[in-house]
């Protein structure tokens, strides 16, 4: 007597592996041969991109952008400038997330990287998404906030679907660009 092998997902009828592979726990099927971006490249490109943004905010302001870093100024009665700092630093790092994202499909750093941010089931993410998540990020600029970065971390680390909560609350996950079906990376730039 022959037994389908409970593993096979070239089989016929419900076989384990199609089981697993197929629940989804409420999320949309990630499109088929699509891998998911280890933690490791997530990182480097946010990394990539501050450096990016605050080497652009540095220049424009004559390196003044970087006083939002002086703690000294914070007592004395130019407080305010660290304020305004902030205030642009937080500005420039939302619109560059939102728009890059949502015109290129990702950022600077991501396509370095070779990634990109897509809904779950492959689709471009919707520009009120891109903003969703590039206001969720600013939390991890403020030096106060590193904990939200190591929990989100872990989070990539132990969820089959490497999302961080800022990926569960949009529906996004970051996927190595190149393996996404060549009908969903049309839309990457």
């Amino acid at each position: 007597m022959e037994h389908e092998n409970p593993i096979s997902i070239h089989g016929k009828g419900p076989t384990l592996a199609k089981m697993a592979v197929g629940e989804d726990s409420g999320h949309w099927p990630v499109p088929e041969g699509t891998i998911l971006a280890p933690l490791w490249k997530r990182l480097s490109a946010f990394m990539l991109d501050v450096i990016a943004f605050m080497g652009v905010l540095s220049i424009f302001t004559k390196w003044r952008i970087l006083d939002a870093f002086n703690i000294d100024m914070l007592f004395s009665e130019k407080w305010w400038v660290i304020l305004l700092n902030w205030s642009i630093i937080l500005a420039t790092a939302y619109l560059y997330q939102k728009y890059l994202v949502s015109t290129l499909g990702r950022s600077l750093g991501q396509r370095w990287f070779g990634l990109a941010v897509v809904r779950e089931d492959g689709e471009p993410l919707h520009r009120t998404d891109c903003g969703r998540r590039a206001f969720a990020k600013l939390r991890y600029l403020l030096p106060i906030n590193i904990i939200f970065f190591m929990i989100d971390a872990q989070h990539i680390r132990r969820r089959h679907t490497h999302q961080s909560s800022i990926d569960l609350a949009c529906a996004s996950i970051v996927v190595i660009a190149n393996s996404l079906p060549p009908a969903k990376r049309l839309h990457l730039r």
